[in-house]
């Protein structure tokens, strides 16, 4: 007869990596963005997607005043890219002109190169999101890069088809 206790059932080290990163990916899951409230994130993603998607894209949706992220279209990587800020010496994160955005309101749309010879370009594109306290912040980089105003101009389409803008009174 066979022991109840043998090396099958008997923990071992080996399992507690994989329960260790499946717990920590469950952990980030909960934790990333999902849609301003009363939106559908199904469709906001399809809406932005078609606007300005593409894998070196990035969009951020957080409340005004607070600068708390929302909604975030594409991955945490894509997302946290560097790139020349375009209006001032240096770089830039996505993150740090939202957190600007997010307290001043101001309308931002700014593009220029990447590579010294033209080959590459960022665009940039912030501000409110018409009738609501939500603004924006929204960044393309590659070959063919939407300029900052085309980028304002198309998530402006794609909030008002996902629901997320609203009409003022």
């Amino acid at each position: 007869m066979r022991s109840t206790w043998s090396r099958r059932t008997k923990p071992t080290r080996w399992n507690r990596p994989f329960w260790a990163a499946g717990l920590a990916a469950l952990t980030l899951a909960a934790c990333s963005p999902t849609a301003p409230p009363g939106v559908d994130r199904d469709q906001l993603d399809a809406a932005v997607s078609k606007a300005v998607g593409d894998p070196n894209s990035c969009v951020l949706i957080a409340k005004a005043g607070s600068g708390r992220t929302l909604y975030r279209y594409n991955s945490a990587t894509a997302c946290a890219r560097e790139f020349p800020a375009c209006d001032r010496p240096g770089t830039r994160k996505l993150s740090s002109l939202l957190e600007t955005t997010a307290k001043d309101r101001q309308v931002r749309q700014l593009s220029c190169n990447t590579q010294a010879d033209a080959s590459r370009g960022v665009g940039w594109a912030a501000g409110p999101i018409a009738g609501t306290d939500l603004v924006y912040a929204a960044m393309m980089e590659g070959e063919r890069a939407f300029p900052g105003r085309m980028m304002a101009d198309r998530l402006e389409g794609a909030f008002r088809r996902a629901k997320v803008s609203k009409d003022p009174l």
